[in-house]
């Protein structure tokens, strides 16, 4: 290994080391790993600065921000809220058929929210569900956060991985629904049952429903009739997309455009509220990717797993477990980020079983410990504001129970799924 290779694997060891140990913010710690790759990139001779931009993947960025801003005006329109308070009156104060709901729910809407938001949305019907109840919101919370990790794994749009693996594959939102629904759905009545038993004795009992009305916080009807409307139309564009030859960023720029026109609500704010740390961290990781590409590193590490694993069946499932197990400790952006350029490099006759073993395995590691995601720690975040303290011991039991249950699954499934 020459002097340059060895310099950019120690850049991106110290990158992860940085946002492993939150010794600096995680979109800090990629533009500084980004300016050393810049000056040994240039400096050596790798690659030019122009060179270097063209690793910044452009339409990721934009179907990214795209995304958030729809998602935002429909979050600041009520609906959501309004769809969780339906919810709750549904369950009619049975607390088990409450979690179960609520874990289906946390999964759904993680569908389509960024896991920051829709933890915040669920949290905060969470903690009303246990004013209102008087339940202990400890087992509600520390499930919906494991739920949203999962729920993310279902769509294009449902996590920021899901993009770059779906953008860097060229699988369309349909295929994500094609090749994946089946598991996921297995993959929620799964994981709601584990975390119903066990939580079993901590859920409380049947109580009556105090009166409420759902609509009481709307503020603003027009705006959440004109949300849900554009919802439909987002959604349903990223369905057909691929057949109407429309690009997955083009869709999600222009209802943000159409969303910022109809929502009257200052632009500023909306962009304000766009997730810029995850934009920024994704900047800089592109660099150090780049950097690792062209010297050749990451080709070397795809010729090595063919050696090994032989392709096939060994490969899909070392591709599942190693990038489940790696995104328990390191964020599920990086891996992906770090792994879609292998298999790219494989150059393998069909790829589906790996790409597919990629998305499950980066999604779900996501929710193992308190400190494997940002969905996991702003529950931790949620609770402590609430006054109420969950131990690391008691989260790690739950996450790593259903974590290794989900990985199993989905290991299974694509074995059968496609015929390895």
């Amino acid at each position: 290994m020459d002097t340059v290779s060895a310099s950019f694997i120690m850049i991106y060891l110290l990158t992860l080391l940085l946002i492993a140990t939150d010794m600096v913010p995680m979109s800090v710690a990629a533009l500084i790993g980004a300016l050393f790759a810049l000056w040994i990139g240039t400096g050596y001779g790798i690659f030019s600065y122009e060179e270097a931009l063209g690793f910044v993947d452009i339409r990721l960025i934009g179907l990214l921000i795209g995304t958030m801003v729809v998602m935002e005006v429909a979050y600041r329109s009520g609906l959501f809220r309004l769809i969780a308070l339906y919810v709750i009156r549904f369950a009619g104060g049975d607390s088990f058929k409450l979690f179960i709901i609520l874990c289906i729910a946390s999964a759904a809407v993680s569908m389509f929210l960024s896991d920051s938001t829709a933890l915040l949305l669920i949290a905060a019907a969470a903690t009303t569900i246990s004013r209102m109840m008087d339940y202990d919101p400890i087992p509600y919370i520390v499930s919906a956060s494991i739920m949203i990790n999962l729920g993310g794994t279902s769509t294009l749009i449902g996590s920021v991985g899901n993009m770059i693996i779906g953008l860097s594959a060229g699988l369309s939102f349909a295929d994500f629904i094609s090749y994946l629904t089946p598991c996921e759905l297995t993959l929620w009545i799964l994981t709601t049952l584990t975390l119903c038993w066990f939580y079993r004795r901590r859920l409380g009992e049947k109580k009556p429903v105090p009166e409420f009305n759902p609509w009481e916080g709307i503020e603003d009807k027009r705006l959440l009739f004109w949300s849900a409307l554009l919802l439909f139309v987002f959604l349903g564009l990223f369905m057909l997309h691929d057949k109407l030859k429309i690009p997955p960023e083009s869709v999600a720029l222009g209802c943000a455009i159409i969303a910022l026109a109809i929502s009257r609500i200052d632009s500023a704010e909306i962009f304000r509220s766009i997730d810029w740390d995850t934009i920024f961290f994704l900047i800089g990781f592109f660099f150090i990717v780049g950097g690792l590409e062209r010297t050749g590193i990451l080709k070397d590490v795809a010729h090595m797993l063919i050696n090994i694993t032989g392709g096939g069946i060994l490969l899909s499932t070392a591709m599942l477990w190693a990038s489940g197990l790696i995104s328990t400790i390191v964020s599920n952006i990086a891996v992906a980020l770090t792994l879609t350029p292998i298999i790219r490099d494989l150059q393998l006759s069909n790829p589906l079983p790996v790409w597919s073993a990629l998305i499950f395995g980066s999604n779900l590691g996501g929710a193992a410990t308190p400190i494997s995601g940002v969905v996991t720690v702003m529950a931790i975040g949620a609770l402590k504001k609430e006054g109420f303290k969950v131990s690391l011991a008691e989260f790690t039991k739950a996450g790593l129970l259903t974590t290794f249950t989900q990985l199993l699954l989905a290991n299974i499934y694509i074995l059968v799924r496609f015929g390895l």
